[in-house]
């Protein structure tokens, strides 16, 4: 049944709105670089430097600039033809998903995939582009986590490096008040900017969804 009563489509694009902040962190790739951002800001030592909304900012424009393509296609497909009246909102909901769904199963991990599926008891589709949104989105989220904490982890490394040499000194040197943080910190800044590391890290993120 197609949806074409005005008041009913009106209804349904702001009950939308409600959602795009969900929408934003669940199909796309919002999640894994605004993790990895925040996590970079903890091994920095510099729990407020860049403050969340320069954070929140630099990845919502990452998540733009990787799902640019995905953003065309829905555009083209659904979105234009909805906006000339030549399909209904169900008819353009239809035509988005597959796209939106491909991004996300590239991203996925079988085995999570695998969980959902299991716990959905849902039939094991011949395709993966088979599966219901209800199984993909979390399957998708979970990886995305995952990734990022892996990401994470290997940004951590050289600066744990560092805090542990700066703790060793003060401790060797009987400077138990000073607080290692406090000394490490310029040292880790010193490494980030001499890596070029922002440079490296917008390339790394952009480069783990290709």
């Amino acid at each position: 049944m197609k949806i074409t009563d005005p008041a009913i489509e009106v209804f349904i694009l702001i009950g939308a709105l409600s959602f795009i902040p969900s929408i934003l962190v669940m199909f796309t790739s919002f999640t894994r670089i605004v993790v990895v951002m925040s996590i970079l800001r903890q091994a920095l030592g510099s729990p407020n430097l860049p403050p969340n909304s320069v954070i929140i900012g630099l990845s919502l424009f990452l998540t733009f600039y990787i799902m640019g393509p995905t953003i065309d296609r829905v555009t083209a497909g659904a979105i234009m033809p909805y906006i000339k009246k030549e399909i209904a909102i169900d008819e353009a909901l239809k035509k988005a998903e597959p796209d939106i769904k491909a991004f996300m199963l590239r991203q996925t991990r079988e085995k999570d995939l695998a969980l959902f599926v299991r716990l959905s008891r849902e039939r094991v589709p011949s395709r993966p582009e088979e599966l219901p949104v209800r199984v993909v989105v979390p399957a998708f989220v979970i990886s995305e986590l995952s990734t990022a904490f892996k990401i994470g982890f290997l940004i951590y490394l050289p600066f744990l490096v560092i805090d542990m040499i700066v703790s060793s000194i003060l401790l060797s040197m009987g400077m138990m008040m000073l607080p290692p943080v406090l000394v490490s910190m310029p040292f880790k800044l010193l490494l980030f900017v001499m890596v070029d590391g922002w440079n490296l890290m917008a390339a790394s993120l952009v480069r783990s969804f290709q």
